[in-house]
């Protein structure tokens, strides 16, 4: 298997969580939400190097109070994110060099787990392209623009997609590069390579794999390490 290279997408102004300083660096337990991010990528025996996207004002604080506070390695470059997650996430791509896979995951994404990592990788490898995620607990309603119901899907179908997203490098830098030139917009990377043609195999992710989003996640996020710590 060749190199392969996390991009860790710190770069949003989460705000939908209404605090004064981005989601990534709020704090559970006494760390920020990023630093259990990057740890478990940093742990992962077949991640060779991590790529932090950040936004410009906050790449001095990402690196001192972060990656040299807590002593984490891999970490070979943080770079300016863009004005969308797609644009970050393009600016991430550019950054990388002799690397065969690439996954991409959401900073404030902290529970991702060492079997999904490698999991996504050996699929990456396999398939070209994909993404962990988990099977929705609820039955899905399709609602017109009145507010009524016009369809229930099958939840046996449905899936709900997490990061991280992973694919062979060359694969995704091309259809990104596609996408820059049509000036499309899309909410993530599986979406691209599904653009052009591309097929993404679904792998099982956790329900502990959440997003920190809202003051509500992080209170769950808390408890969730809770459980995680206490095994």
């Amino acid at each position: 298997m060749g190199r392969t290279c996390a991009i860790i997408l710190a770069a949003g102004k989460g705000k939908r969580m209404g605090a004064s300083i981005n989601k990534q660096y709020l704090n559970m337990k006494d760390k920020p939400v990023l630093y259990y991010t990057l740890d478990a990528f940093s742990k992962c025996k077949l991640i060779d190097e991590i790529i932090i996207v950040s936004s410009e004002k906050e790449i001095d604080y990402c690196r001192a109070e972060v990656v040299e506070k807590y002593g984490i390695e891999k970490i070979s470059k943080i770079v300016v994110g863009g004005s969308e997650r797609q644009h970050s996430v393009y600016n991430g791509l550019m950054a990388v060099k002799d690397v065969d896979i690439v996954l991409i995951h959401d900073g404030a994404r902290p529970f991702v787990d060492n079997i999904i990592i490698e999991n996504g990788i050996k699929y990456a490898s396999e398939f070209g392209a994909s993404a962990c995620g988990v099977s929705p607990k609820d039955t899905i309603k399709v609602r017109d623009d009145e507010g009524f119901s016009v369809e229930t899907p099958d939840r046996n179908m449905l899936f709900s997609v997490q990061t991280p997203q992973c694919f062979k490098y060359d694969l995704i830098l091309h259809c990104h590069k596609k996408l820059q030139q049509e000036g499309m917009s899309v909410t993530d990377d599986t979406m691209v390579v599904e653009r052009y043609g591309h097929r993404v195999y679904l792998y099982e992710g956790s329900y502990n794999n959440i997003k920190i989003t809202t003051p509500e996640d992080l209170v769950v996020g808390e408890k969730i390490l809770c459980l995680l710590t206490d095994q």
